[in-house]
């Protein structure tokens, strides 16, 4: 068995799919220049689909210096220059970030259906100088009170239509007109430059020095559910290792011909990595959607073949709920990457009666980057696990008590080392020294490795219910609830309880048209739960709240939970 330096041992080492090895050179290139390396090598070949326009190589590359050299010269943008992206997947995101990147300057990402309490929050803290965003109301008008609050300098404004073929360019224009805002009439009119006429001006960049290693690429904000979301700052090298990890891992499967569907938004670190960076730098083609819709969806998997999804749990379920009305648009996917939450065994099951794709599970956090673990992509994993370490990265779990190595097999807290692990947090010298135990990145997951080095994953440390002094795991009633038929969704907080400290509240979300009351369902669970693991209540609700790239999200369900207490109504 291999051995680190600290004296843990690597089991993956010995069991990892065939023709990967763990201590592989890890390439530390910028992404930016890797990405235009590939322009240079094919520069006749599609990079890019946007709704059925198709951007060469070739194109791209001239694209991203003119924007780079129109940021430098027009608009000062030196090494250092933190740039906000407010953005869905379009050509013009792809642009932008590399251009950003080429010039030495930082991307901060936003989301663009962040409220602007959230946005002002995230480019006041970043520091973030300009802003690329799009002409449609509902991004221009977030983005001009962002001006206004001093937030930012100055906005450089796309026109959406110029993403678009021909046909729809023209119909876009007549029939979404009201959609549209007019940046030059607007109160903040001095303040706006055009995206079209920095590209008109044909300006090329002039090289800036990067040190990989020190400088950072992208400021990602984490999603703040516990505080203000705070700036993990990613260098060249963090981000370049992870695209040359995957690489290594994926055996090639996302080099060319291969088609990758970025339905996944860019601007969310595992879309950026394994949606954007991972397919151009490989020479594939990436196939963007701006945003998830059932019918854009399958007519997109149609027209186009494409052979890789990159997808969270609540994607592949909806498109595993869309049944035989799906399954013939799902022909051409090789593989489905599932990220950004846990996979259930009832979503993995699903999912095989209308895909024959092999469906591998990832995991991985902002601050490594992002991807720390995953199942093979060729060959079948371990079922229920996040597979193993992306070669060049080491893991432990450590005692959540003690902080203490535990043997394999015992659970305990996920910890990470490795070349994609950040820098830090930007500005907060208190959070960056909590998120790490003697050098090692702290993912506050718990879980357990096996002896064939295949990780899984229990719960997160924060949603730990302790009751009666005994720990229990969400995700083990939430995996218990599903297995019954009229459950579609579930998720599980803690609760404070006069006689056992804690106890656990399950929130339901059932399928169409079927019907369970709660004893029917805890009669159920009691097949599979001990009595500490029984829900104390089971609440029913038509919709569960979710972050905005699909994941269940607890945040809501605890502060809905504690103020129906407080205003003393029954839940």
């Amino acid at each position: 068995m291999a051995n680190t330096a600290a004296g843990a041992t690597r089991p993956w080492t010995e069991h990892y799919p065939p023709g990967i090895s763990w201590d592989v050179p890890i390439d530390t290139t910028p992404v930016h220049e890797t990405i235009l390396a590939t322009c240079a090598r094919t520069p006749d070949a599609d990079a890019l689909d946007f709704l059925g326009k198709k951007t060469r190589f070739g194109e791209l590359a001239r694209l991203i210096n003119a924007f780079a050299g129109a940021l430098q010269s027009e608009l000062g943008v030196k090494k250092g220059t933190r740039v906000a992206l407010l953005l869905p997947n379009t050509p013009f995101y792809v642009i932008a970030y590399y251009a950003v990147l080429r010039i030495g300057g930082i991307v901060v990402n936003c989301n663009p259906l962040y409220t602007v309490k959230e946005l002002s929050h995230i480019v006041g803290n970043s520091g973030a100088e300009l802003m690329v965003t799009l002409d449609l109301k509902l991004l221009f008008d977030k983005a001009e009170e962002l001006v206004d609050a001093g937030h930012v300098k100055k906005l450089i404004v796309c026109h959406f239509p110029d993403a678009l073929p021909g046909l729809k360019k023209l119909l876009y224009s007549l029939a979404k007109a009201k959609d549209m805002s007019k940046p030059d009439k607007s109160r903040i009119a001095a303040k706006v430059v055009h995206f079209d006429k920095l590209i008109d001006r044909k300006l090329s960049p002039t090289p800036v020095a990067v040190d990989a290693a020190k400088d950072v690429a992208v400021q990602q904000y984490t999603g703040g559910t516990t505080g203000l979301p705070k700036g993990a700052m990613l260098s060249h090298a963090n981000i370049a290792a992870n695209l040359s990890q995957i690489d290594h891992w994926a055996l090639g499967l996302f080099r060319a011909p291969s088609r990758t569907v970025a339905v996944l938004p860019f601007f969310h670190i595992f879309s950026m990595t394994a949606c954007l960076n991972t397919p151009l730098a490989a020479g594939g083609q990436v196939v963007m959607l701006p945003r998830f819709e059932l019918k854009a969806f399958l007519d997109l998997m149609s027209r186009t073949g494409a052979n890789i999804l990159v997808a969270v749990p609540t994607l592949v379920q909806a498109l595993s709920k869309a049944g035989d009305k799906a399954k013939p648009h799902l022909v051409s996917v090789e593989v489905t990457v599932s990220g950004g939450a846990p996979l259930s065994d009832e979503v993995r099951h699903n999912w095989s009666k209308v895909s024959n794709a092999l469906l591998a599970e990832g995991y991985g956090l902002t601050e490594a980057s992002p991807v720390v673990c995953c199942a093979a992509l060729r060959v079948p994993s371990k079922p229920l696990s996040i597979g193993q370490p992306l070669p060049g990265t080491d893991i432990r779990f450590v005692n959540i008590d003690t902080g203490e190595t535990v043997p394999l097999g015992e659970r305990g807290e996920l910890q990470v080392k490795g070349p994609q692990v950040m820098l830090g947090y930007y500005n907060n010298p208190e959070a960056s020294k909590d998120a790490f135990m003697d050098g090692w990145l702290r993912t506050g997951d718990v879980g357990y490795v096996d002896s064939d080095g295949y990780v899984f994953l229990v719960d997160r440390i924060k949603d730990l219910i302790i009751c009666s002094g005994f720990n229990v795991y969400p995700r083990t009633i939430e995996e218990a609830m599903l297995h019954h038929p009229a459950v579609d969704e579930v998720n599980v907080i803690g609760v404070p309880d006069e006689y056992r400290g804690e106890a656990p509240v399950a929130f339901v979300k059932l399928k169409r048209d079927q019907q369970v009351s709660e004893a029917e369902l805890k009669k159920f669970l009691a097949e599979t739960l001990n009595k500490i693991e029984m829900p104390k209540e089971i609440i029913f609700k038509e919709q569960l709240p979710k972050t905005l790239i699909g994941k269940l999200s607890k945040k809501e369900l605890r502060e809905e939970y504690a103020q129906r207490k407080n205003k003393h109504e029954p839940a």
